[in-house]
C-alpha cells in the first residue's frame, strides 16, 4: 500500500450551479417532510442560463409549490443581477405524482424489531463510509481544507469583506502524504468570481484572496502554507459573475464534495433530492457513522465502511471493513463488531436518526443544509450520524 503520496480535493460554493441544484432539490424534499413526513419524493433539477428545470416524483398528501422554493432558493444564495435572479430566471418543471404508499406509513419510533426487520429496501446500491483521525471531524485533510476555502469564500463575501464577490467559487488543496499522514501542503487553487464592473485587477485579487480567504483559513491549522506551496488565483485570468450564466448545473454531479474529496470511496450514486427512505441516501449516513465510531474509538487511524444492498432484503448483503493497515485489530474483527452494534436496515436507521422528522423540528429546514458544503464531517449542523456515541461498546 501506497505511504507516501499527493492528495487533491476541491470544493465550490453554494452559488455553483451544481450546489445550487442539488439546494432546491433537498429544500423540496424539506417542503414535503414538513408537511407529511410520510412523502415519498425524488427531485433532480437542471439548471442553465436565465432558466431551471425540475423533475419530481412523488407520493405525498403535502402542498408544494416548485417554483416559489427555486425562486427561494436563487434569492437566499444571492443571485440578483441580471445575468441570472430568481425573478426573472423561468422555473419548467416535469411532475408525476403517484398513489401514497402505504408500505411507508409507519410510525418508526414505534416498529418493534420484527417489524424493522420486514421493511426492505426498493434499490440495490453499495455504499460506503469513511472517517479518519486526521481532523477534528475525522475527515481527510484536504477535504476539510478545500470546504474551509470554499465557506470562507461565501463569509468574505456576505460579510463585505470582499465586496466584489460574486457568488461562485471553487477551491482546491493538495496536501503532501509521508507514511499516510499529512506532512504539507503541496498546492491550492482559489477560483473566485466578480461582479461584472466591480472586480480589482488581478494583483489585487490576488492579494485580496491570500489575505483575507487563505490566511484565515489556515490561522489555527497545524500543517500551513510553506514558502514552496504553489497557490493559484484564478490562474485562467478574471472570472466574472460566474453562476448559471456562465456554466451549467444539475442535481448529484458534485458526489465527491459531497463527501469525502475521493480520498475514499462513494456509490455514485446522488445524495441530494431524495426522501430518507431511499437506502443509496441513509445507507451512506449509516456507513460513515460506523466508521466514526470505529476511528474515535482508536480501533484504527482510518476506516472504510462498505455496505451493499438488493432489492427485496431489509439487511445489506455484505459488510466490509477496510482499515488500509491502521487497524489494532484485524479488519474481520472489526467487521464483526459494526455488524453487532451498528443498525443497518432501512427502517432502523430512520428510527435512529428520525430523518424523516428532522426537516420539521430544524428552522430552515434540514436536507437543504446538507446540500453544500458536505454531507457528512460537518461540525456546524448536529448530524446524528456524526456523533460518537458507540465508542465505549466497540472498545469492550
Amino acid at each position: 500500500m501506497k505511504k507516501d503520496f499527493m492528495f487533491t480535493s476541491e470544493s465550490v460554493t453554494e452559488g455553483h450551479p451544481d450546489k445550487l441544484c442539488d439546494q432546491v432539490s433537498d429544500a423540496i424534499v424539506d417542503h414535503f417532510l414538513q408537511q407529511d413526513p410520510y412523502s415519498r419524493v425524488i427531485a433532480e433539477c437542471a439548471v442553465s442560463t436565465s432558466i431551471l428545470f425540475i423533475a419530481a416524483r412523488f407520493a405525498s398528501e403535502a402542498r408544494v409549490d416548485f417554483p416559489y422554493i427555486a425562486r427561494q432558493v436563487i434569492n437566499q444564495i444571492g443571485y440578483d443581477r441580471h445575468e441570472f435572479n430568481g425573478k426573472t430566471c423561468s422555473i419548467l418543471t416535469s411532475l408525476k405524482e403517484s398513489p401514497r404508499d402505504a408500505e411507508f406509513c409507519f410510525n418508526e419510533q414505534e416498529l418493534t424489531d420484527s417489524e424493522i426487520d420486514a421493511i426492505t429496501v426498493k434499490n440495490q446500491v453499495t455504499v460506503f463510509g469513511f472517517a479518519c483521525n486526521q481532523t477534528p471531524a475525522f475527515m481527510p485533510l484536504p477535504i476539510w481544507l478545500a470546504h474551509k476555502l470554499a465557506r470562507r469564500l461565501t463569509s468574505a463575501r456576505l460579510q463585505k469583506i470582499l465586496p466584489y464577490l460574486s457568488q461562485d467559487g471553487k477551491t482546491q488543496v493538495g496536501v503532501e502524504f509521508r507514511n499516510r499522514r499529512p506532512f504539507r501542503i503541496h498546492s491550492m487553487t482559489v477560483i473566485a468570481s466578480q461582479r461584472k464592473g466591480e472586480g480589482p485587477d488581478m494583483k489585487k485579487l490576488n492579494d485580496d484572496i491570500r489575505e483575507a480567504i487563505i490566511d484565515n483559513v489556515f490561522y489555527d491549522e497545524d500543517i500551513k502554507p510553506d514558502k514552496d506551496t504553489r497557490i493559484f488565483v484564478n490562474p485562467d485570468g478574471p472570472f466574472i459573475t460566474g453562476g448559471p450564466s456562465v456554466h451549467s448545473g444539475l442535481t448529484g454531479r458534485k458526489n465527491a464534495i459531497d463527501t469525502y474529496g475521493e480520498y475514499s470511496r462513494h456509490s455514485g450514486a446522488a445524495l441530494s433530492g431524495k426522501d430518507p427512505m431511499r437506502i443509496d441516501r441513509v445507507g451512506a449516513y449509516a456507513a460513515r457513522y460506523a466508521a466514526k465510531n470505529v476511528v474515535a474509538a482508536g480501533l484504527a487511524d482510518e476506516c472504510e465502511v462498505q455496505l451493499s444492498y438488493s432489492i427485496g432484503l431489509s439487511r445489506p448483503v455484505s459488510i466490509q471493513v477496510e482499515t488500509f493497515g491502521t487497524g489494532k485489530q484485524s479488519d474481520a474483527a472489526i467487521s464483526e463488531m459494526i455488524e453487532k452494534n451498528f443498525e443497518f436496515r432501512l427502517g432502523g436507521i430512520a428510527k435512529q436518526f428520525h430523518l424523516r422528522h428532522l426537516p420539521s423540528t430544524i428552522k430552515g429546514g434540514f436536507y437543504r443544509k446538507l446540500a453544500v458544503y458536505g454531507h457528512v464531517g460537518r461540525m456546524d449542523i448536529g448530524l446524528p450520524w456524526e456523533v460518537i456515541d458507540k465508542t465505549h461498546l466497540l472498545k469492550a
